[in-house]
């Protein structure tokens, strides 16, 4: 089951905002990708300072079996990456909602993550691939 407290993209992207009034967010990949992926090797990911468009490449993810790009779930300027995962990679393997996160975003605008997934709605999307 994944987390309530995001939203979450067809491309397997989850975006939890933090606080409103700063407009920041939280962004990863979720469970389902990160099981699908399988033993995750490296990440490329934006550059703080870089601004990310809703539902365009951000990145990529590269694991044992294949290299797939990921998706901004969200509009606004990358404020933090998440340094860990440049030496750790599978930390998203084992903990992709919590201690595997991607990146820390300032939206454009709070609204465009209402435009997503629920997690009701997103587990019943995968429960279909």
């Amino acid at each position: 089951m994944s987390p309530e407290d995001r939203k979450y993209t067809q491309e397997h992207e989850w975006i939890k905002v933090e606080d409103v009034a700063t407009k920041t967010a939280v962004a990863g990949i979720t469970d389902f990708a990160q099981d699908q992926l399988g033993d995750i090797v490296y990440f490329e990911l934006p550059k703080v300072g870089e601004n990310v468009t809703h539902l365009v490449k951000m990145g990529e993810v590269e694991s044992v079996k294949a290299v797939s790009d990921l998706f901004s779930p969200i509009t606004g300027e990358v404020s933090e990456i998440n340094e860990k995962l440049l030496d750790h990679p599978e930390l998203v393997n084992q903990d992709p909602f919590g201690e595997g996160w991607l990146i820390k975003v300032t939206m454009n605008d709070v609204a465009e993550a209402e435009g997503l997934m629920s997690a009701q709605d997103y587990d019943a999307y995968t429960a279909g691939l």
